[in-house]
């Protein structure tokens, strides 16, 4: 019966393509929004993931993401530092300040300063080039920060720092290792560009030493935002960050948990999240209204066929498991090839810096939402068979 039930579906190719339709859909949108969701968060935590050897993060108590620093007296931290099972704590400063491009443009900066003696909470370089770079006097290292040309400078040496005003219009191209650039009003010199990760929201980055960022950032009373903890050999970086904060009335958290944090703040207070949530909706409306409506119009004009069957001897709960059936098909085939799609665009989305990343969860809710508008087809379209008359048919009436 299942074997007639499944030629009876492929024996109308419209509908057929057009349920195979509506689960694709559904698949790939929910798939695709779960993934651009996943990469969002893993964006939003580059900071912390970009910093391997710190297993603690100390704060102030009023912190509760990494992209929401409020600073710490500099006191904070020699007092972390003389906590036992702390192997070494350095300190990480982080800031917004607007950059003037020798054409006169201006343009913001996360300005990320970094101890002076150990230079930890450098990325990678490019170029095959090292962090050392910044003991340079005036030294910084860029990095674009997910953005696309906002690190121009002019090409031409006649529209770099003009007298007669700013060139706004002239012919730029990528700053480079040896151009300068002003951090109000302070000379800077690009030493290299990185290779950080990603942010979400996209900014350009601005790395230096803890020395050199407090002399180019506007004057504050504090400058300290995060002090980067290392646990020694053998401490639970869990326990450490209990420690920390009962001996000196700080935050601490273990990386993890600071990442878990960062996207919780993000899922209740990103209007992002709120976009992410409209698309999952649409897609189950569309899936839901495509889907269920073929699915009615497909069992309804097979009425006929279906009687038969019953005045043959299949119960109806046989006929609701043959319906069942086909929708099991197109389930399956819509849900393969929406994830399928879903990959192919992930590769031209990342390739253009978008923040899409398919983690575990994606295909999960990608099948979840599939077998929702499955089963919804599946019983929306199961009233006919349940309200028909057998002998009607038979009859001709």
């Amino acid at each position: 019966m299942f074997f007639i039930a499944l030629k009876m579906l492929l024996g109308d190719r419209t509908k057929y393509l057009g349920l195979l339709f509506g689960i694709t859909f559904t698949s790939f949108l929910v798939t695709f929004a779960a993934s651009y969701f996943g990469g969002m968060m893993t964006r939003s935590f580059a900071l912390i993931a970009e910093n391997p050897r710190a297993d603690v993060w100390v704060m102030d108590p009023a912190v509760v993401a990494v992209d929401r620093p409020i600073n710490l007296p500099t006191a904070d931290l020699s007092r972390v530092r003389s906590i036992e099972g702390v192997l070494s704590a350095v300190p990480l400063a982080v800031a917004q300040a607007d950059a003037r491009f020798p054409n006169g443009r201006f343009q913001s900066f996360q300005v990320i300063g970094v101890d002076d003696a150990t230079l930890t909470g450098v990325p990678l370089m490019k170029g095959g080039a090292t962090a050392s770079v910044l003991r340079a006097p005036d030294a910084v290292i860029i990095d674009a920060g997910g953005t696309t040309g906002k690190l121009d400078t002019p090409s031409l040496k006649s529209d770099q720092w003009p007298r007669g005003g700013p060139h706004l219009d002239a012919p730029t191209r990528p700053l480079i290792t040896g151009d300068e650039f002003l951090v109000n009003d302070m000379r800077v010199r690009v030493a290299g560009q990185s290779e950080a990760l990603p942010r979400f929201p996209p900014r350009p980055l601005l790395f230096t030493t803890y020395s050199t960022a407090e002399r180019i950032l506007l004057p504050e009373r504090r400058r300290l935002t995060f002090i980067l903890v290392t646990a020694a050999a053998g401490v639970d970086a869990r326990a450490l960050a209990t420690r920390i904060e009962a001996e000196t009335g700080l935050h601490a958290r273990a990386a993890d948990d600071f990442k878990a944090d960062t996207v919780n703040w993000m899922v209740r207070n990103s209007e992002d999240v709120g976009d992410a949530v409209t698309m999952l909706s649409i897609a189950m409306l569309v899936g839901f209204g495509v889907t269920g409506v073929m699915m009615f119009m497909f069992t309804n004009e097979n009425l006929k066929y279906y009687a038969v069957l019953s005045a043959m001897g299949a119960s109806t709960r046989l006929l609701l498991a043959m319906i069942c059936a086909q929708a099991a098909l197109c389930a399956l085939l819509g849900a393969g090839l929406g994830l399928g799609l879903c990959a192919l665009a992930g590769r031209v989305f990342m390739f253009y810096g978008f923040p899409f990343r398919m983690m575990w969860f994606a295909p999960v809710a990608g099948g979840a939402a599939v077998v929702l508008v499955s089963i919804g087809a599946a019983l929306f379209s199961m009233r006919p068979v349940l309200k028909m008359q057998p002998a009607s048919f038979l009859a001709g009436r």
